[in-house]
């Protein structure tokens, strides 16, 4: 995969996060001190944001070798 793919799939993941936040928010359970623990929707948003951690590695990571391959 290109970096702009990763790129794209990373602002699409932000964007999906951004939304379950949003709803996340306006929850009932929410209002609660342990309700993120017991929430589907908090639950979502952390895989979301391990996905894009991953994403955001391997863009540098191929940032990392474009960069080695100028230098040589």
């Amino acid at each position: 995969m290109s970096i702009d793919e990763l790129q794209e799939q990373v602002d699409k993941l932000m964007g999906e996060m951004d939304e379950l936040e949003e709803v996340c928010d306006t929850l009932p359970q929410c209002q609660e001190d342990d309700g993120c623990e017991t929430c589907e929707t908090y639950k979502n948003i952390e895989k979301l944001n391990l996905k894009i951690e991953e994403l955001e590695e391997k863009i540098e990571s191929l940032m990392g070798e474009d960069e080695e391959e100028e230098e040589e």
